[in-house]
């Protein structure tokens, strides 16, 4: 029923469509083959004028329907509606048979018109039938159906055209409302890989920032210091002389030590930085509980003596909790080294009933916490904080110029480390 139906800008047909249109080209071309052939097996007086009649409309009909502008413009389509009119009124003149083509003419009508205009001109080809048919009735042959046929077909159509278009503008309804909802699930998936993306970048940019950058900040302090050992012990070799320059090797050897150091920390890092790529645990938790791997990290610490201290009863934490206490002291630690210029530092690891607790305190030349730079690339105290919120902890800073610094992270424990 949508051919010669479309709006101005139509849509692509549906299979439902395409069958109504079918049906209806169907229905018009067989009345008036009906009409034709009737006129013609019956020797009706006027044969050859039915016959002309119905050739006529249905060229009419079919130009119409093959025109592109009818589907595209309304006027175009009330200018074929007329001539279908006019066809189908010659056609009443000659046939009584004219009267069925009223029927496929309704749909025509209430398809290419606005609505108001579409049943007024439904009620006038109603009429238009009723009278064609009273002109060829004979006298006392007029019966009730005659009136009641297309009027009832009139309203018939008007019903049918009316729930079609609900369905319709439902279906559009539907349509968008899907058309919505998926433009919203890709908008949230966008989301969650852009979310994915940012929080695997952190990831990396801490795991950088606490292990890679720490670890190579140490190795150029070792080897300054293993530079300024075999600056100390000269270009000679030992004298042989006892009254001669002192013997090198001692500086040497330190030389060599802080090599050694620094050799051992380039491959703790590469195997750190294998790690993280993989987002497996760190080396120093593998094998090992947090409390031995703080230790180490004192132990290996250049710079000012460190001492590791525990109080409490160990329990084995999570993992994401001993990942993140074990970053956070080796960011601070790093923190002392490289700025603090301490003599000593301390690390404390404190086990509670309900939370675990780590200080890390130094007596270097402390710092204003409220006008901390962020670090390098804006990781550093950041970091460490968002380390300790991101398991609902607590982190603070405790520092003033001249007077050390104490970083402290509480981290509430879950109930069955709590147990």
């Amino acid at each position: 029923m949508a051919t010669a139906l479309e709006s101005p800008a139509p849509r692509p047909l549906t299979p439902v469509s395409r069958v109504l249109r079918a049906c209806l080209h169907a229905l018009l071309f067989g009345l008036l083959a009906l009409a034709a052939g009737r006129a013609v097996t019956d020797s009706a007086p006027q044969a050859g004028r039915v016959v002309a009649a119905c050739a006529v409309l249905a060229a009419v009909y079919a130009g119409g329907v093959l025109a592109p502008s009818v589907r595209r413009s309304p006027r175009a389509g009330a200018v074929w509606l007329a001539g279908l009119g006019a066809a189908w009124a010659a056609l009443l003149v000659v046939s009584p048979d004219g009267l069925w083509i009223a029927f496929p003419l309704y749909f025509l009508e209430l398809h290419l018109l606005r609505l108001r205009w579409g049943v007024a001109a439904v009620a006038v080809t109603a009429c238009a039938a009723i009278g064609g048919f009273l002109a060829h009735a004979q006298s006392g042959a007029v019966s009730p159906g005659a009136f009641l046929g297309p009027l009832l077909g009139g309203a018939v159509a008007v019903a049918t055209v009316l729930g079609y278009q609900a369905l319709y503008r439902e279906s559009e309804r539907r349509r968008e409302l899907i058309e919505e909802l998926i433009a919203t699930r890709a908008e949230l998936a966008a989301a969650e890989r852009n979310a994915g993306i940012l929080a695997e970048r952190e990831r990396l940019a801490r795991e950088i920032h606490d292990t890679l950058a720490q670890g190579l900040s140490s190795i150029q302090l070792l080897l300054r210091a293993a530079e300024r050992s075999l600056a100390e012990a000269g270009p000679g070799g030992p004298s042989p002389d006892p009254g001669g320059p002192a013997d090198p090797a001692g500086p040497r050897a330190a030389a060599l030590a802080h090599i050694a150091q620094a050799r051992g920390a380039a491959q703790e890092n590469l195997a750190e930085a294998r790690r993280f790529v993989r987002a497996l645990t760190p080396p120093d938790l593998e094998h090992g509980s947090l409390a031995a791997a703080l230790e180490r990290l004192c132990t290996a610490a250049p710079g000012p003596r460190v001492r590791f201290c525990l109080s409490g009863a160990p329990r084995v934490l999570p993992t994401p909790y001993e990942v993140a206490l074990l970053r956070i002291a080796q960011s601070a630690l790093a923190n002392v080294v490289r700025h603090a210029r301490a003599a000593r530092a301390e690390i404390t690891l404190t086990f509670m009933d309900a939370s675990v607790t780590l200080d890390v305190v130094d007596d270097g030349t402390g710092f204003d916490p409220s006008s901390a730079p962020s670090g390098e690339g804006g990781f550093g105290l950041p970091a460490m904080r968002s380390r300790a919120e991101t398991l609902g902890g607590l982190f603070t800073v405790e520092s003033a110029p001249g007077q050390g610094t104490a970083v402290a992270v509480t981290l509430p424990l879950p109930l069955e480390a709590s147990r």
